[in-house]
């Protein structure tokens, strides 16, 4: 089951479900449009190491746009801050960006309860595409959870992602036990 448009405001009201900045133009009737933030990444090295931290360069999107080129894995950000206390946040690419060609996200759509922060975005796309700050990109979809969550994001100790920032975050895989 999707939380509907009235079930994600109940959600806002309760402090369940937190979207800064929020916009009621940006709630759909089951969705809420999230935007590209100002910042890009780009890792430093062509090849790179599961086990080893794989260094990343930011840089601002110019107000005039930025060409992505096929072959390039960007990282982005989502303009919007956001927390999900009570449910499975889903962030989906819009059907427009997806029509030109570009994919938000590699393998990692889903949140889990209790995460807090802005979503790294994982971008490609099949042809060169010009991108502006403030473009929708995706948007979020909010599952309820059925039992307690006992061990929500925000609270793990060896949480890779928790932390509010502005900027892509790179891979933390090389944290992992492998």
């Amino acid at each position: 089951m999707i939380l509907s448009d009235s079930r994600i405001l109940e959600e806002i009201a309760k402090g369940t479900i937190v979207i800064e900045p929020y916009d009621r133009k940006n709630l759909g009737s089951n969705s809420y449009d999230v935007h590209l933030g100002k910042y890009l990444a780009v890792y430093n090295d062509n090849m790179l190491d599961a086990r080893k931290h794989n260094a990343i360069t930011h840089f601002e999107i110019p107000d005039d746009g930025y060409v992505l080129q096929p072959g390039q894995l960007y990282l982005g950000v989502t303009e919007e801050y956001t927390e999900t206390h009570a449910h499975v946040p889903f962030l989906e690419g819009k059907s427009s960006t997806g029509r030109l060609g570009i994919d938000i996200h590699a393998t990692a759509g889903k949140g889990d309860v209790g995460f807090c922060n802005s979503w790294t975005l994982e971008i490609s796309c099949v042809h060169p595409v010009r991108v502006y700050a403030g473009m929708p990109i995706g948007q979020l979809i909010y599952f309820p959870v059925e039992g307690e969550v006992v061990n929500k994001y925000d609270k793990k100790v060896d949480a890779k992602y928790a932390g509010r920032t502005d900027k892509p975050v790179e891979s933390m895989m090389w944290k992992n036990k492998f």
